[in-house]
């Protein structure tokens, strides 16, 4: 039955294969249902109810994905866009959490109607091919920060970012920074080895490490400065009835606290940055897999778009924040994922998440931080398909930039945005005009507008 919905021998990939990477797809992805809840209850949305919202619109974004386009990538409640919602429609523009919900619905609709007319598909298309691999090295550096950080190895200081102390605080901070370096040293010697499922054993690995540091003493829980008990208490809850607290309330919405302006705003700021997020992910994460064909596409690209419309639209339904890809999927295709099977069992694990969330959300973020900077050298390693001869310096700088701005600015659409203006400005003014796309000149102009205007 896989081989005929998922055409696995195609694909040279099999069922252990695809299964091993949908599960380590879902424990690289698997704080969102810790850090979702955290985020959007600063709206005064109810945790649970966003936890089982979450779980349940990443299970349908994700099917849809593996159905709908037979691709590894797994979607849920894009981060960046939760905060957007919780701290600036809610916090600073002080709408209520229902009315930002249904932004995100109305937003999903839009996606919807772009897909079928394939706006979004031609975008893709449209952006240069050296200037998508400028995209997935900026997205590995990215993902491996994120890492760093999640870890506790990377922290503020008078030069913006630091090493941290390992000393300093050692039986919790120091010693989840340390955990984190074991655990990436297991992952890489695995991955070195050529062990099948290398990530995926080290986030177990270190997970474990960490359960036995609690029990020695050498690891205290402090919960009150952030570092939660690793050891699971509660293995099962079968609650729904929170899910009340948000299904469908962004149909009830009052209409005379919005302000059309506003409100906007608001639909083209989440509209914005979920598709060009998504478009990066996707960019980033097909080109490691060696999905693009000769020209640079993404075959499948408008099913791939419409599974993540899909999931918008019915996780504001749910009551969750905007539903994107993550780029975390990039764990399960190092893993060997090449089909939507492995995208199935990732959404399969969420919907059982419902069901299990004590134990998922135990996960720590020291275990699972050594994988994504795992993941990040192997998506940077496309570094070296970009040509950096005087022949491409057009293409190679644009990709450059984008390479630069997504860590250091803390976002992959704006490394796209900065790739696009100046691969279109560079072209311009050195005689190259012929080369740009219209939709790259189109694309160029509303970036810049952005950057005037928001």
């Amino acid at each position: 039955m896989f081989e005929k919905v998922f055409k696995l021998s195609a694909n040279k990939t099999n069922v252990k294969t695809e299964v091993m990477a949908g599960i380590t797809t879902f424990m690289t992805m698997a704080y969102i249902l810790a850090v979702n809840p955290s985020i959007l209850s600063a709206a005064g949305m109810d945790p649970t109810a966003v936890l089982l919202a979450t779980a349940l619109a990443s299970f349908i974004g994700t099917a849809c994905m593996a159905f709908f386009a037979n691709l590894p990538f797994a979607l849920s409640a894009g981060m960046g866009l939760n905060a957007y919602l919780a701290y600036t429609v809610c916090g600073a523009m002080g709408y209520p959490w229902q009315v930002a919900l249904l932004a995100v619905f109305v937003e999903g609709l839009i996606f919807i109607v772009l897909s079928l007319t394939n706006v979004r598909e031609a975008i893709f298309n449209a952006i240069p091919l050296t200037l998508k691999r400028g995209v997935s090295v900026g997205i590995g550096l990215f993902i491996a920060f994120i890492g760093l950080q999640n870890a506790g190895l990377s922290v503020d200081s008078s030069t913006l970012v630091t090493i941290t102390s390992f000393t300093e605080n050692f039986n919790t901070h120091g010693i989840c920074a340390l955990l984190a370096v074991i655990g990436l040293m297991i992952t890489a010697a695995l991955h070195i080895k050529k062990v099948k499922g290398s990530i995926l054993y080290g986030i177990i690995a270190t997970w474990i490490l960490g359960m036995v540091c609690q029990w020695t003493g050498l690891y205290v829980p402090a919960p009150d400065a952030g570092f939660y008990s690793v050891v699971p208490t509660s293995f099962f809850s079968a609650d729904f009835s929170k899910l009340g607290a948000t299904f469908g309330q962004c149909f009830t919405v009052d209409f005379s606290v919005i302000k059309p302006l506003d409100f906007i705003v608001v639909i083209f700021a989440f509209l914005f940055v979920d598709i060009f997020d998504t478009l990066g992910t996707l960019i980033g994460v097909a080109t490691k897999a060696n999905m693009l064909d000769e020209d640079g596409k993404l075959p499948r690209i408008k099913p791939a778009l419409m599974a993540d419309a899909v999931g918008t639209t019915v996780g504001a339904v749910m009551g969750t924040s905007t539903v994107t890809t993550f780029v975390e999927s990039a764990a399960g295709v190092s893993s060997g994922g090449r089909t939507g099977l492995t995208a199935l069992v990732t959404g399969v694990l969420f919907l059982l998440a419902t069901l299990f969330a004590p134990l998922f959300t135990s996960i720590p973020s020291f275990a699972t931080a050594p994988a994504l900077i795992m993941v990040g050298f192997l998506m940077v390693s496309s570094v070296t398909e970009i040509r950096f001869d005087d022949d491409n310096l057009t293409e190679a700088i644009p990709a450059y930039l984008t390479i630069l701005a997504m860590p250091l600015f803390y976002s992959i659409s704006e490394g796209i945005c900065l790739g696009i203006i100046s691969y279109v400005v560079l072209n311009v003014v050195t005689g190259k005009a012929k080369k740009v796309s219209p939709l790259m000149y189109v694309l160029a102009f509303l970036f810049i507008l952005k950057y005037i205007f928001l």
